[in-house]
């Protein structure tokens, strides 16, 4: 079924995502924080990790999805970008709303969709953007526009980089990500796995990129949400359940920092990043 161009600019609304303390913490649980990060998995003065965001944004790319005929068993997530106007609360009801701003075709590579959703809370007021970069492998060649060539974001040769930190995934880190919604067969099923290709499930995209927002906070925000105040990538790797995943930043200007992730064999899984941090 070929690419329906005609969603570009139409809003779909999706429900209200109603979460509390619990679902905040079972998410940094998911993207490997513990005791010694008790601010974030501890109702006491509970603070919320700045990639919550992507949270609410999944039920509500599905719609998107599903109208723009996409063939899920040949989508990729390619890129995420979270944009924070107001530090997230631990509870609440939020409501967001999805556009897709363009589909470009790119041929045989297929067609790439854009994907903008706004979540605001209760009374109205936006709390958070989530752009992201949706690859339909099988939906090119439609007779769209190719589109512009994609920015690169790379560190400076020859740069030590500011910070770098390490954090081990657990081997059970899938199992427990995928309970904050994104319940994909790919990340826990090992029959279904094996027909994507892989001996074993592998980790959510966004789990990796939780794992990366996590360091940028340690590196260079005192852990305090607040100081982040966008964080884009690229997903460039998979990473497998039990790897150590090592985010590295580099000072670009003034509150900004080019960001990498890799696993510990040196794979990149997570290029083009930029973290603005105020």
């Amino acid at each position: 079924m070929a690419i329906n161009t005609d969603i570009i600019g139409k809003e779909i609304k999706g429900e209200p995502f109603v979460y509390n303390q619990d679902t905040v913490i079972l998410y940094a649980l998911g993207i490997g924080a513990g005791r010694d990060d008790l601010t974030f998995v501890y109702e006491k003065d509970l603070k919320v990790y700045p990639t919550f965001a992507v949270i609410p944004f999944f039920p509500t790319l599905i719609p998107i999805a599903t109208e723009a005929n996409l063939n899920m068993f040949t989508v990729l997530h390619g890129e995420q970008k979270i944009i924070l106007h107001k530090t997230i609360p631990t509870s609440g009801s939020l409501v967001s709303s999805a556009v897709c701003s363009s589909i470009y075709d790119k041929g045989d590579k297929g067609a790439v969709l854009n994907i903008d959703i706004k979540s605001c809370d209760e009374n109205g007021e936006l709390l958070f953007e989530n752009k992201a970069v949706v690859f339909d492998r099988s939906g090119g060649n439609f007779g769209g526009d190719r589109g512009p060539k994609g920015e690169k974001i790379v560190p400076p040769e020859g740069k030590e980089p500011d910070f770098s930190i390490s954090y081990k995934t657990s081997t059970n880190q899938a199992a427990i990500y995928r309970l904050s919604g994104d319940k994909n067969p790919l990340h826990i099923d090992p029959e279904f796995s094996k027909l994507g290709g892989f001996d074993v499930p592998i980790l959510h995209g966004l789990c990796s990129y939780g794992f990366a927002g996590r360091a940028i906070l340690e590196g260079v925000c005192d852990n305090e949400p607040a100081k982040l105040k966008s964080f884009a990538a690229r997903f460039t790797g998979v990473v497998f359940p039990g790897e150590t995943l090592i985010t590295e930043g580099w000072k670009a200007e003034t509150g900004k920092y080019i960001i990498q992730t890799k696993t510990q064999d040196g794979r990149l899984v997570l290029g083009n990043g930029l973290a603005e941090v105020g």
